[in-house]
């Protein structure tokens, strides 16, 4: 039975920017990120028959996927781990995203970096909007407090 969606073209769109979420979630972790965007396209071509919209499909099974491994996992982040270089993130402020929850740092990516609406972030996180947006709220006022800025508003 032929695909109903084509994946190759959603991994070669959309990947790079589903990897870099989950690698923002996982503060970043390369191998969590690797691993949970694997996953999540193994299990969207399994289950293609089902899935109505694939591309918030595999960002909310990618980042649940995620969520389990972290919850797994019993390390703290290695200072050591590399880094995904990226020119409109200082190193101060990468630093700062690390220390927000992994959901803050998922829509702070999404919404800032990627420029998604905050309609669109609840659809790719499996979440509501209303808690997009609380996420947003608190992962602001954690960085202003984090980057010593104070709150001028």
């Amino acid at each position: 039975m032929p695909s109903r969606h084509d994946y190759e073209r959603i991994f070669k769109e959309d990947g790079p920017t589903l990897w870099r979420t989950v690698y923002a979630y996982a503060a970043g972790r390369r191998q969590v990120a690797d691993d949970a965007v694997a996953e999540a396209f193994a299990r969207a071509i399994r289950h293609d028959g089902q899935i109505r919209r694939p591309v918030p499909w595999l960002y909310t099974t990618a980042l649940r996927v995620a969520a389990s491994e972290l919850r797994h996992e019993r390390r703290p982040v290695a200072e050591s781990e590399e880094a995904v270089e990226t020119s409109s993130v200082g190193l101060e402020i990468d630093e700062a995203l690390h220390r927000l929850s992994p959901s803050q740092r998922a829509a702070v990516y999404l919404h800032y970096q990627v420029g998604l609406p905050v309609r669109e972030c609840a659809s790719r996180m499996g979440t509501s909007v209303g808690a997009v947006k609380v996420h947003l709220f608190r992962g602001r006022a954690r960085l202003r407090h984090l980057l010593g800025q104070e709150d001028d508003d």
